[in-house]
């Protein structure tokens, strides 16, 4: 409130800021606490598979289909390549159930430095809207040049051939270039409210938020989930596909070189739900965002419960990532991001 005190109004949300917890009253946003999108009431349960646990033992009858040096992925914390803290890693098993690499068991210290990265990063939130969609613009085009690699890695992880693979890759490409036309785009409005008084709605990014990406689709899902979050200015601490996650190494290099402040988008690669209850319970993360299993929902909304942060779960459901209706739109941009609204009078 500016020169004003305890103004209330149904047109104009209220609550949030400088408050335990995070909801509103009033307004959209008010009624987006209650309500739940037409597509996501529509979503199928998704197929029930039996929990992946990274073991750093490997199997004695792992087939091996690397060409030439073994490679294990890093995580990437900060703008840096980093070992896991346990300095374990696993075998990714690909096309036809060989190993086709290796990738790091991230553990809590790993959560932990990741988003003391993310939170050392608040110059990209401060960034203008129009500074952010230029470096996304930008790491779409690097990750066009890469799309031969991309393709491959796809066909070589998860075993569909190379239409598929094109498809996904097209379309991830497509939903990067569509959030960074939003990132300037997606605005505020201002209310009708009291007579003499100006009520802004202005659209704020959370901060650091935690992002739990799915095993299907997994460069696509990664891109639908990462981008609207970054594009509105927060800072994300990454879970990509714990069955697939050499992808989240590919798409780091493709990072490192396309203007992303070190410290927007940091990935810790692991046991999924291990490495999601340390998000979940962590003071500094102000939302999490979690694609994956039923049990791993209820998970994230108790861990949650204490420190009181924004979650968006899919309670095992899972969006056609392909479709747009699904899989992007500004459903994604709304809940990247909390609604401030400022009162202001004025004279006659």
């Amino acid at each position: 409130w500016i020169n004003c005190t305890n103004m209330l109004d149904a047109g104009a949300g209220f609550g949030g800021y400088r408050e335990s917890g995070f909801g509103r009253e009033g307004a959209r946003e008010g009624m987006y606490e209650y309500l739940v999108s037409d597509w996501e009431k529509a979503l199928s349960p998704a197929k029930v598979a039996e929990a992946f646990v990274p073991s750093a033992s490997p199997a004695s009858d792992d087939k091996v289909a690397i060409d030439g040096i073994d490679r294990t992925m890093k995580n990437y914390i900060g703008g840096k390549q980093a070992r896991p803290d346990g300095g374990y890693s696993y075998s990714v098993i690909g096309k036809g159930g060989a190993v086709i690499g290796q990738a790091g068991i991230g553990n809590r210290k790993d959560i932990r430095n990741a988003v003391e990265a993310a939170t050392k990063a608040g110059s990209w939130g401060a960034a203008t809207a129009h500074n952010r969609a230029q470096v996304l613009y930008y790491l779409g085009e690097n990750l066009d040049a890469r799309r031969v690699d991309f393709v491959a890695r796809l066909m070589e992880s998860t075993g569909v051939n190379e239409k598929k693979a094109e498809e996904e890759f097209e379309t991830a490409l497509r939903r990067i270039f569509y959030y960074a036309a939003q990132a300037d785009k997606f605005d505020g409005a201002v209310h009708s409210t009291k007579s003499r008084h100006v009520t802004l709605a202005m659209n704020e990014p959370w901060g650091v938020m935690g992002i739990v990406c799915p095993d299907e689709a997994p460069l696509l899902s990664l891109v639908s989930l990462v981008l609207p979050a970054i594009a509105m200015g927060n800072r994300t601490v990454v879970v990509p596909s714990s069955r697939q996650p050499l992808i989240a190494g590919d798409f780091y290099q493709v990072l490192d070189t396309s203007d992303v402040p070190g410290g927007v988008v940091n990935i810790v690669t692991g046991e999924r739900d291990l490495l999601t209850k340390t998000l979940a319970e962590h003071d500094d993360v102000a939302a999490v965002w979690y694609f994956g299993s039923r049990e791993g929902s209820a998970m994230v909304e108790k861990a949650s419960a204490g420190n009181l942060k924004a979650t968006w779960v899919n309670n095992g459901r899972l969006p056609n990532w392909l479709n747009k209706a699904e899989g992007q739109g500004r459903d994604y941009l709304r809940r990247a991001v909390q609604v401030k609204n400022i009162w202001v009078p004025y004279g006659a």
